[in-house]
């Protein structure tokens, strides 16, 4: 009983496709073998695997590299001369050089180079170049100022709010801090008149309210009044 005809197709699983290529390859390499001693002929076998492993074979005595020149003398193949491509590299670099010698002189005027030998129409040409230059520069410039600017003022309110800010907590942690000492309840609308009318600095120093949130922010911290000392109230014991 035969075997079964096997159906050609990929396999999926990497280890058997291995597994498979190995025996075949080596099955291959030996029919090419008896196929050139049976038959006297010039045979070149090249694979490579999936994982981009070469391996070759080529019948005695020639080489793989005579028997390839001599496939593509058979087929009308040329290669590339490498001398070709040097002489073509050498071509573009004398081009590019010759550019670059061009541009250099064209901008040798703008320099202040060589202006003697310009006539007078051209000369205007060349300032009204450099003029328009200028205006580009001194515009980009006033840009990037203008920018700077409204950065700065951006962060100068940000910090006259936050002053501002730390200003009211401290007016309101003043008159906590007295409410608690006289022992006095506030009434409704008395907190806020009481925080208004409240004097931030020692009326003994002789020291006046600022005016504005950046003289509170001068001040120095041996300016501002210590602050009062807790006390608990004791519960009555009678």
């Amino acid at each position: 009983m035969g075997r079964g005809k096997i159906e050609i197709k990929k396999i999926e699983n990497q280890t058997a496709r291995q597994v498979t290529f190995s025996k075949r390859r080596t099955g291959l390499i030996k029919k090419t073998h008896e196929l050139s001693v049976l038959c006297d002929a010039h045979i070149g076998l090249i694979v490579f695997s999936a994982t981009g492993k070469l391996s070759e074979y080529c019948s005695e005595p020639i080489r793989m590299e005579q028997l390839v020149d001599r496939y593509l003398k058979t087929r009308g193949v040329q290669l590339p001369d490498p001398r070709d491509d040097r002489e073509q590299l050498y071509n573009e670099i004398s081009c590019l050089r010759r550019n670059t010698c061009e541009l250099e002189l064209r901008l040798r005027p703008f320099y202040g180079h060589d202006l003697t030998s310009i006539p007078p129409h051209e000369l205007d040409g060349f300032e009204q170049q450099l003029e328009n230059s200028v205006l580009k520069v001194r515009e980009r410039k006033n840009e990037l100022m203008q920018q700077q600017l409204e950065n700065l003022s951006r962060k100068r309110r940000m910090l006259e709010e936050e002053n501002n800010n730390m200003y009211r907590w401290l007016q309101e942690q003043r008159a906590a801090i007295e409410y608690q000492q006289t022992g006095m309840e506030p009434k409704p609308g008395d907190y806020q008149q009481y925080l208004d009318q409240f004097q931030l600095f020692n009326n003994v120093q002789n020291q006046t309210q600022p005016n504005s949130v950046l003289q509170l922010a001068t001040l120095q911290s041996h300016e501002i009044i210590d602050p009062y000392h807790l006390q608990l109230a004791q519960p009555n014991l009678q």
